[in-house]
């Protein structure tokens, strides 16, 4: 072979060698420095070269950049090789491949989690349904006005205008059974009480059930607050408490307590006084007048708005048949009713809830002069 025909041969060889190991026109840096040629006249020059291409060359000859890159799997083979574009994809059982299997079972767990939740609970019967509610609503009822608030029915008209009795239509009222826990009865409060054995029932009289449907609806509505009135529980306001000692009258006709004159604007229809001709110095005497009094501690005078027509602290149990009676005076040899113990009030009245043309609040006027 001829040494003209070397360099075709040699290019004619490179073109049958694998791609990798073809000879790459030199770019860049190397393109630029020109190769040294042999002369006639002896050796060729020395380039003092780069040294990143002495590098080069010394590590090989740089890859193709259009050819496709080369997988090395685990075992550290050539695997098959990648297309432009393509995404290497872990081997099953490989960490990435089982958190993903993690994350995928939690997701699912969790979605049926969800899906039980949100499946809707099944549907009572309303023929079941109702006398659940209604059972718990009476037992809800039950507990509330034993223990908290209670309706009472007023029974007469011992405390017009301010409630109305039964003669008046029965307001029905809110009474506060826990207030009196934290303190005692105030002079002004409107109480509701279980009366003395000594004290005269008043109001019209009611008969007892006769069979056991109406005892049974009779302790329904004594838990709803539509029993007929309790005839031994009465509905009055507070004059005087434990230490004080009142007395009727003044030369006003007013109650007194501890001395202090009372203004007290809720009265209705109150006995008669007259000054100088019927008043507590005259004989007869008012039947207004009573006292004094001093109240045992743990005690308080309790006595109606409707001063004429209220069996109340100052009403004389000995001539119970003559209802205008003298009460408690001092010309009076009998005993009136006299307080009630503290021990026996059931709570303080505060709403008036039937009927509804009367509702109202039930405040205290401001009669307590003990801070005064």
């Amino acid at each position: 072979m001829n040494e003209s025909e070397a360099p075709e041969a040699s290019g004619n060889l490179d073109r049958h060698q694998p791609a990798h190991l073809r000879k790459t026109p030199p770019t860049g840096v190397d393109a630029a420095t020109p190769e040294p040629r042999q002369g006639a006249g002896g050796p060729a020059p020395v380039v003092d070269e780069p040294h990143h291409a002495a590098h080069r060359t010394a590590a090989g000859p740089a890859p193709d950049a259009d050819a496709a890159p080369t997988v090395v799997t685990e075992s550290g083979q050539d695997g098959a090789q990648l297309q432009p574009g393509a995404v290497e994809e872990p081997a099953s059982g490989e960490p990435g491949d089982r958190d993903a299997d993690a994350h995928s079972a939690a997701v699912a767990k969790l979605r049926r989690r969800n899906s039980k939740r949100r499946k809707p609970a099944k549907k009572r019967p309303w023929w079941i349904e109702i006398p659940i509610l209604l059972v718990t609503a009476f037992v809800l009822t039950f507990l509330i006005q034993t223990f908290l608030f209670k309706v009472y029915y007023v029974p007469s008209g011992s405390m017009e205008q301010t409630l109305h009795g039964v003669e008046s239509g029965g307001d029905r009222i809110l009474v506060n059974k826990v207030v009196y826990d934290f303190r005692d009865p105030a002079p002004g409060d409107i109480v509701v009480f279980k009366g003395p054995s000594n004290w005269t029932h008043e109001g019209p009289e009611v008969a007892g059930p006769t069979n056991w449907l109406a005892k049974f609806g009779q302790a329904v509505g004594s838990v709803v607050g539509i029993e007929p009135p309790n005839e031994t529980d009465y509905v009055k306001r507070v004059i005087a408490v434990g230490g004080q000692t009142v007395k009727c009258c003044d030369a006003g006709g007013n109650v007194q307590v501890d001395g202090v004159s009372l203004n007290e604007p809720y009265i209705y229809q109150p006995l008669p006084f007259r000054k100088d001709t019927f008043d507590c110095s005259s004989e007869p005497a008012s039947p207004r007048c009573f006292g004094p009094v001093q109240i045992p501690d743990g005690q308080v005078w309790v006595m109606g708005d409707h001063r004429s027509n209220s069996a109340d602290s100052s009403y004389d149990t000995a001539n119970a048949a003559n209802f205008d009676s003298i009460r408690c005076s001092p010309q009076s040899k009998t005993q009136c009713q006299g307080p009630v113990p503290v021990d026996n009030v059931i709570g303080k009245a505060i709403f008036i809830i039937m009927p509804f043309s009367r509702w109202d609040t039930l405040g205290n006027p401001g009669i307590d002069h003990r801070g005064g």
